[in-house]
């Protein structure tokens, strides 16, 4: 059963599963949609938080402008052969600097084959396996925090499942992004040579793509490494290489012979800037009224949001019909008037015909239930060719489909000679003007409306008629279904899967003639053209075909819904596509639930009779600190390298964006002194510590940068316990109640963080293992350690940096490696990666729950009294004389002297540091106290009189379990 993971399922599955009954089956035919999105509304939303940011005054005071001071920078000077272990007998430095701790480690793992599924250094192996198929970034450019969102949660889950023994297969890749990649491409060579993709043949063209890929794709690995992802490097693969584009031929011919893949004509989302169709995620919508927008190919800025009425003469009959349009260049494919049956206004036209004026066409009058009586004039003019709506009209009343903008965005010979060649919008005008000349001209008012918009050229999207190829999605869905068992909300609308684009896998399809005949020339998919000869000829009796090769390309989705299989070398029966498909789960972005989740699932259903993964884990988006989507094409990016190393603004000078995109990557006033260097580690802990189900991350530096001052206080905890660690460390006596509760955190703390390691609840792990090394270790344990005590700090300390490595895993590694001359067992060739994953069930001796409450008891009361000091504005150098108000506290302290044992003559020191607020009272003051065994009621019996003295008067010892009330007052 393919389940969404072990999170909240209302969390995971929310857009994948729907408690709604399954809706009617749809039609298979490529303009049918039974789940219409709801894009304007989004859009909308979207663009008007966008303008508000760009156009709204910044504040003076940011509560994002930290204050940081740069760091000194330690660099590890030991000459260290790459791929060798990193020395770590050198002297510790003073404080911790990412650059010291981050050099030499990755190299050392990634030649060792720490990594590889393979390697045999695991003494706890377990029969178990765990794949995850990383989202492979686009070579558009160089990975974003929200890649590094991604890297974060599955290096995490790796590593964990790596160091309990799993054989773990994770892969490195990158996809070739058509579409995008080729817009990238192009605009850099008009940017540096003046020259456009039409000045090169098609072969140079792709020298070009290819030059590119292998610059920003070496980037791309590159930042992986960075970012600590312990890839398997010798199984890197890209969505064009070879062997992928083996399994993506492969992949079409099995569908296309199946039935499921065809050719036809059909409406299509079209740019005429890149003369491509272009897939929904391509296509932005926005809702405006009316408004001027720039437009590629136009010098002046064009109108949109606006509703013209113009009249269709009646043939044989005085009188008119009035259409309402927002794109009057269209009416010259005009067809027919459709009204609705019920309307009154039009009861007495129906069956009667329109001329056009332009034309002379006759136009027949048509009723259709589909019509919106209360919009613009109840009558639409219905162009089959240009528009989906009514291209489903002519479906029905058998009306024909008169194409008037062609490719390229310019207006096609049946609009008359007046207007061929003229561009669409150009000629919306002439339009206008021509129907008022012909007074047939009504109106014009504003009106909102649905823009599509290409994301990737800023064009207006047309929809024409072309013929394409589709993939059928109705019955891969519903198998899809079945085999999941679950209600999946999966595309049922056939799927345009081709593009005229040059970059891209080429679709394995030609079209054939026939020698000597007048057959009409015809397509036929298949591996090779001389399996398609061999094809033609047994199964159609011709001996000589004339093949050539489709010139397009297919859509990226569709080589990228094949990842899972196809990076373990399908469509061959490979070790590695038995020993680890499905993969174990799937880790992705909320927003790829639709294009890419739900396309794997039916391909992989599809071509290996299995669900891909078997759980789906969705992480929430990463946005700027103003709520924004990062993304390249909105250009506010930040890179994971320029927050692990620190940069300033002058980097986003040298990028690759257009002019848009670079007026909002300059805004880069949240950092008016640039980024600070935080280092790989702090930024992983930064991000795993969000709640990824849910609402969306906006990240902060400041809370990256607070990371690092963690990895610092981990440094230094090393420090000292470098510096107090014998040759012997084992205790002679038993544990006191103070090692009991430290090991009894440390057990509870693993115990919590296998919970919400099976639930993938990252934010509560890290939460845990921060809480357990700040309060726990250092602020109590730590501050009262002996050398009778110091096996116990090794241990916690062992084990912490143990639980911590999956998310910090240079910082860990330096520390262990560090710490392991004073352990059992040096293991000195061994990374941590490889080591045990502490387990609660072999901590289970660990385990003291009295005193975990106890002293959670006392350290409320340190803080509560901490609390009350502050609140009282009372320190050593500015002691209060007299309380304003009467402070009542009570201290409940449960077998005082046994929790913290006293250390020498005197008074034990951690009870004086809980109750140490007294101290900045100035006699006299009034000190009560009541004593009582342990959960006895207070009785006036145990009351004494409060006397004055320069310091409390505390008549039980705090060896005695009891209850103490101090009545403190002015």
């Amino acid at each position: 059963m393919w389940r969404a993971g072990r999170v909240p399922s209302w969390r995971v599955t929310a857009r994948l599963c729907s408690n709604k009954p399954p809706t009617p089956s749809c039609s298979s035919s490529p303009q049918s949609n039974c789940s219409p999105r709801p894009h304007a509304e989004k859009q909308r939303r979207r663009r008007q938080r966008e303008e508000a940011i760009l156009s709204s005054q910044r504040s003076t005071a940011e509560d994002e402008a930290v204050t940081w001071r740069e760091k000194q920078k330690i660099v590890y000077a030991a000459q260290t052969p790459p791929g060798t272990k990193k020395d770590t007998s050198l002297l510790l430095p003073s404080s911790y600097c990412p650059e010291y701790v981050e050099s030499s480690w990755y190299q050392w793992w990634e030649k060792e084959g720490f990594f590889r599924p393979e390697q045999h250094r695991l003494s706890h192996r377990v029969d178990q396996t765990f794949a995850l198929c990383i989202p492979p970034p686009n070579v558009t450019g160089t990975l974003h925090l929200g890649h590094a969102l991604t890297v974060a949660v599955e290096d995490a889950l790796v590593r964990r499942r790596r160091m309990q023994g799993y054989r773990v297969l994770w892969v490195p890749g990158c996809d070739h992004a058509g579409i995008a990649t080729q817009t990238v491409v192009e605009r850099r060579l008009l940017r540096d040579g003046g020259k456009r993709r039409q000045d090169f043949t098609r072969k140079q063209f792709l020298r070009e793509v290819w030059k590119w890929k292998n610059e920003t794709g070496e980037e791309i690995y590159h930042q992986l490494r960075r970012l600590g992802a312990s890839l398997d490097w010798s199984r890197a693969c890209f969505t064009m290489d070879p062997g992928f584009s083996r399994a993506v031929t492969e992949a079409f011919v099995r569908l296309s012979d199946s039935g499921l893949i065809y050719r036809s004509e059909a409406l299509v989302n079209w740019s005429c800037a890149l003369e491509s169709a272009i897939s929904d995620i391509e296509v932005n919508t926005e809702l405006s009224g009316q408004t001027m927008l720039s437009v590629p190919g136009y010098k002046d800025k064009v109108e949109f949001g606006t509703m013209l009425t113009f009249a269709y003469p009646l043939e044989g009959h005085d009188g008119e019909v009035a259409v309402s349009t927002t794109r009057p260049e269209t009416m010259l494919g005009d067809v027919a008037v459709a009204v609705h049956p019920d309307d009154p206004r039009y009861q007495a036209v129906h069956g009667k015909h329109c001329r056009h004026p332009f034309t002379n066409r006759l136009l027949p009058i048509i009723t259709d239930s589909v019509v919106d009586m209360e919009l613009g004039t109840g009558a639409v003019k219905v162009t089959p060719a240009h528009d989906h709506t009514d291209f489903l009209l002519s479906q029905r009343h058998a009306l024909p489909r008169l194409t008037v903008i062609g490719g390229d965005g310019t207006m096609t010979p049946p609009c008359g000679q007046w207007l061929e060649g003229v561009k669409r919008f150009d000629a919306r005008q002439l339009v206008v003007d021509a129907l008022v000349e012909k007074r047939l001209f009504r109106g014009k008012q504003n009106h909102a409306m649905t823009l599509p918009v290409c994301s990737r050229s800023g064009d207006i999207i047309e929809p024409l008629l072309k013929k394409q190829w589709f993939v059928s999605c109705e019955e891969m869905a519903k198998k899809a279904i079945q085999l999941s068992k679950m209600y999946l909300r999966l595309p049922c609308s056939d799927w345009c899967i081709s593009r005229q684009l040059w970059w891209g896998h080429q679709i394995p399809a030609y079209q054939v003639e026939f020698p000597n005949s007048t057959a009409k020339q015809e397509c036929c998919s298949g591996r090779t053209d001389i399996y398609v000869n061999t094809h033609m000829h047994v199964f159609i009796g011709y001996t000589i075909i004339l093949s050539v090769t489709d010139p397009d390309v297919l859509d990226t989705w569709f080589s990228s819904g094949l990842f899972p299989f196809a990076m373990l070398g399908w469509p061959e029966q490979t070790t590695d596509l038995q020993c680890f498909y499905p993969s174990s789960i799937l880790e992705t972005g909320s927003d790829l639930i639709f294009f890419w989740v739900a396309r794997m699932v039916m391909l992989g259903t599809e071509l290996t009779g299995q669900l891909p993964f078997k759980q789906v884990l969705l992480h929430s988006l990463v946005r700027d600190r103003h709520g924004r989507k990062m993304s390249k094409s909105l250009g506010n990016v930040i890179d994971p390298l320029d927050v692990i190393h620190g940069r300033l603004q002058e980097k986003v000078k040298e990028g690759n964006l257009d002019p848009r995109e670079r007026l909002v990557a300059m805004e880069r006033k949240d950092f008016p002194k640039g980024i600070p260097q935080c280092g790989t580690d702090a930024l992983r802990f930064a991000l795993c510590s969000h709640k990824m189900q849910g609402e969306d991350i906006s990240l902060s530096i400041s809370q990256v940068l607070s990371c690092r001052h963690f990895c610092n206080k981990m440094w230094q905890t090393l420090k000292f316990t470098l510096g107090v660690l014998g040759d012997n460390t084992t205790p002679t006596s038993a544990l006191s109640s103070l090692d009991r509760w430290i090991c009894s955190r440390l057990y509870s703390t693993v115990a919590e963080c296998e919970q919400a390691f099976e639930t993938y609840e990252l934010h509560v792990v890290t939460s845990a293992l921060y809480s357990f090394w700040v309060h726990s270790l250092c602020d109590v344990y730590m501050e009262h350690v002996k050398p009778v005590l110091l096996h116990i700090l090794y241990h916690c300390v062992s084990m912490s940096l143990a639980l911590l490595s999956p998310f910090m895993p240079f910082i860990t590694e330096e520390l262990w490696q560090r710490l392991q001359p004073f352990g059992p067992g040096a293991a000195a060739q061994t990374p941590l990666c490889l080591q045990p994953y502490p387990c609660s069930s072999q901590l289970a001796h660990w385990h003291f729950p009295e005193e975990e409450r106890d002293f959670q008891l006392v350290q409320e009361v340190m803080r509560v009294a901490r609390s009350l000091r502050a609140q009282c504005g009372m320190t050593k150098e500015k002691p209060a004389s007299k309380l304003f108000n009467v402070v009542y506290l009570s201290v409940v302290c449960v077998s005082v002297g046994s929790v913290f044992p006293q250390p020498g003559p005197g008074p034990p020191s951690l009870w004086v540091s809980c109750l140490d607020f007294k101290q900045d009272l100035q006699p006299p003051y009034l000190l009560s106290a009541w004593s009582g065994p342990r959960g006895a009621p207070l009785h006036p019996s145990t009351y004494r009189e409060p006397h004055r003295s320069g310091g409390p008067h505390m008549s039980a010892t705090p060896s005695h379990p009891g209850m103490y009330n101090y009545l403190i007052s002015g």
